[in-house]
């Protein structure tokens, strides 16, 4: 059970100098450190196992799996890390940052981070594509590789990719616990040695046993620090925080030969800019993005990417906007760094191959990978391949590379497997997370030319005929069979068959309809973001039928599992009212007309005619869950085989993972 008392009373001498204690025998340990233990003989025997498990540990032995305990514990432990300051609060952030380095010695991390050959990418666009293409050319020139990237869209393991490859649950759970107990047990053991400790709710935490055999192994080494140092002073990391530094954890202990790090969230300040000594740093695109943390102007931004920057370390960036490009190159000139600019790959060097990723963009995210690639090779002292002169050709290792690398969530192509239809591909969704004005122009782009091309290729195949009065039966249906939470999706289905009617009567093809799913996060700009969308996709002839807003069914507060929440809990949709209404009054003004200020809500229906909840005439329709949004979609095209429906799912990765999620159910 737990004991009451704190061993604040308990002082160490230096017999209890941690090199010597770690340097017994994991036996011998066990029976020194008991000998000298003010506890109870009984509470020391019964927590013998959990004793022997921390030894193996010190002793730099594999981690032992972790004591039984479930995912979702290890998750709720892990929510527990999130802060509540608001995003743009930035105060301190210098004083936050430095605690990042007593973290590392807490963890035992320093010559370790130090011995990682590391490749460290920033960036507004594209800093996590190029983090894939890099790992991914890596891998195939033959050496295990470590991927940090972030956010994850269905399950926190995606941040941490092992030689191509999510850690598996049962090494996450490993590290998971161990770096988690060790700083719990640091911070709140030793530094708040005046209050009981009590661990609610964790398996690993369950007497304070454990925390005195750890006190009793540190206190030497951090002696006057420990006793001066209170909770608040150095409290437990945030959440990305704690995952860079457990992300340094997993690819020490499993050796990665490289390790490519993509920067969170600006660069100076970033967890992930405690690393000192990286072998070769990139720059991604530039853009507006997370102005109240970062500054409002393009200058500002580019300072607190060029954070990452290293004196005397290789680095290099792609072709940016002059005021971003100006601050890069002072700060390089400052730092004595060497900083190239790199041109987009062109596509002859494939051999005819295309990208793993999609669109065009990705060009340029390629063409940095294969600079980095190629430093890191030169600088790890690896000639063989660092010295091959890439501007004519490529090593097959880096075009295997380039045309096998994935990343889920960007520009990525999802049939829908769970329409039973006798024509594949009636419901396809095109996800991307873009949400600044600059990606949304990116996606636009890339989600135009991905349905055009597959109106062309369609056109070369046999396609199945259907009467119109046969058609128009068939969407009916769909209304009559919309499920009854209300009555304006019931309108929603009639517009969407007038739509498909028209579409038909010069065609008796298959009908391809483009569709918008969209949320942003309430810091977002819809402005800028809805507009840039529309506006480029119509340069390139692509209209959507109609728009669906809907909120996400992750929430910030909480990390989640892959598995989906067996309630949607009843949402508050004033947000998506209002990205409605910014998407409405776009249409409008394109038409050169006014707007008019419809809220057209699916929900239970607001009177018994269903007058309330909608319109023939509207262009969109909020959903009061994402679930029934896809839901009254495969509703749509399950009833009408002459219809493929393509949903661009955009403005969030939190979104993008959201339906990823529900798919793949």
């Amino acid at each position: 059970g737990e004991i009451g008392n704190s061993p604040r009373s308990y002082q160490p001498t230096s017999v209890f100098q941690a090199s010597y204690i770690q340097s017994l025998p994991r036996h011998q340990r066990l029976r020194f450190i008991s000998t000298r233990s003010t506890l109870p003989a009984a509470v020391v025997v019964s927590s013998r196992r959990r004793l022997f498990e921390y030894c193996d540990m010190a002793d730099g032995e594999k981690e032992s799996p972790a004591a039984p305990t479930s995912y979702d514990e290890a998750m709720e432990a892990l929510s527990s890390l999130i802060t509540k300051r608001s995003r743009g609060n930035n105060s301190n952030k210098g004083n936050q940052f430095d605690l990042l380095f007593h973290y590392l010695k807490i963890l035992e991390l320093e010559d370790a981070l130090d011995d990682l050959k590391i490749v460290h990418v920033a960036g507004t666009k594209g800093k996590g594509s190029t983090c894939t293409f890099t790992e991914s050319i890596l891998r195939n020139c033959g050496f295990r590789t470590g991927l940090f990237t972030s956010p994850h869209l269905i399950d926190v393991r995606e941040r941490f990719r092992l030689d191509g490859v999510d850690i598996s649950q049962e090494k996450f759970l490993a590290y998971f616990w161990w770096c988690f107990n060790r700083l719990k047990v640091i911070l709140v053991g030793l530094f708040s040695l005046q209050k009981d400790l009590k661990f609610t709710g964790l398996v690993h935490m369950r007497t304070t046993c454990f925390t005195l055999i750890l006190y009793h192994i540190h206190a030497a080494e951090f002696g006057r620090y420990g006793q001066e140092r209170t909770t608040e002073d150095v409290p437990m990391p945030p959440l990305f925080r704690f995952l860079t530094l457990l992300a340094f954890k997993i690819f020490s202990a499993e050796q990665v030969d490289v390790a490519i790090l993509e920067v969170g969230l600006g660069g100076r300040f970033d967890a992930t800019n405690v690393v000192q000594k990286p072998v070769v740093c990139g720059i991604a695109s530039l853009g507006y993005d997370h102005i109240e943390i970062l500054g409002d102007t393009l200058g500002k931004i580019a300072g607190e990417k060029a954070g990452i920057l290293k004196r005397g370390i290789p680095a290099f960036t792609v072709q940016q906007p002059e005021e971003a490009m100006c601050v890069l190159e002072d700060k390089a000139s400052n730092l004595n760094v060497d900083l190239q600019v790199v041109p987009p790959l062109d596509v002859n060097l494939l051999n005819g191959q295309k990208l793993g990723l999609e669109g065009e963009h990705q060009y340029v995210n390629a063409g940095l990978a294969i600079a980095l690639s190629f430093t890191w090779l030169k600088r790890t002292g690896h000639l063989e391949l660092a010295n091959q002169d890439h501007t004519d050709s490529l090593p097959e290792q880096f075009i295997k590379g380039l045309t096998a690398a994935s990343f889920q969530g960007r520009a990525q192509i999802v049939p829908d497997q769970y329409v039973d239809s006798e024509k594949d591909g009636d419901l396809v969704f095109y996800l991307d997370g873009a949400h600044s004005p600059e990606s949304m122009e990116i996606c636009a782009k890339w989600f135009s030319g991905a349905v055009k091309g597959e109106h062309q290729s369609d056109k070369a195949k046999p396609q199945v005929s259907s009467s119109t009065h046969q058609l128009k039966k068939n969407i009916m249906q769909v209304s009559i069979n919309v499920h009854p939470f209300n009555q304006c999706a019931l309108h929603e289905s009639k517009l969407l068959s007038e739509i498909l009617l028209a579409t038909l009567k010069s065609s008796s093809s298959l009908a391809f309809m483009q569709i918008l799913l969209f949320n942003c996060m309430t810091v977002r700009d819809p402005e800028l973001l809805l507009p840039q969308l529309m506006k480029t996709c119509a340069s390139q002839d692509v209209y959507f039928k109609k728009a669906l807003f809907a909120p996400n069914m992750s929430v910030y507060h909480k990390v989640g599992t892959h598995a989906l929440p067996s309630a949607v809990p009843e949402a508050d949709l004033s947000w998506q009212l209002t990205l409605q209404r910014v998407w409405d009054n776009t249409m409008q003004k394109d038409k050169g007309r006014e707007a008019k200020q419809v809220n057209h809500v699916a929900e239970e229906m607001k009177d018994d005619t269903g007058k309330g909840g909608g319109s023939l005439e509207s262009s969109s329709v909020v959903f009061p869950s994402l679930p029934l949004a896809i839901k009254w979609l495969r509703d749509t095209v399950r009833q009408n085989q002459s219809v493929r429906l393509q949903v661009l799912v955009t403005g969030s990765l939190h979104l993008v993972g959201d339906v990823l999620k529900l798919i793949r159910k």
